[in-house]
């Protein structure tokens, strides 16, 4: 295989690999393994797993900061606070 494919817009091996390497570093589990290179199949997957989980995470601090809202004064100086971080 070449390390530059003719077609328009694709990209080197080199250049995947790079991407890929960056992409591991990202993962936390990814990184406890250090400099090991883990199969494309095997690192995409974690990814979709990881991105999944920060969804989950997202929701449940929705939630939470829902029901924070929902029990709290909204005309307090608490309540003015996070609605002012959540507009930034």
């Amino acid at each position: 295989m070449s390390s530059r494919r003719s077609s328009r817009g694709a990209i080197s091996d080199e250049e995947v690999n790079e991407l890929m390497s960056k992409l591991q570093s990202l993962l936390p589990n990814s990184r406890r393994r250090g400099s090991s290179q883990a199969s494309t199949t095997k690192l995409l997957k974690e990814t979709c797993s990881y991105i999944k989980s920060l969804h989950r995470e997202v929701d449940d601090l929705s939630d939470r900061l829902s029901d924070l809202m929902s029990t709290m004064d909204h005309n307090s100086a608490e309540a003015e606070i996070i609605r002012g971080i959540l507009r930034s």
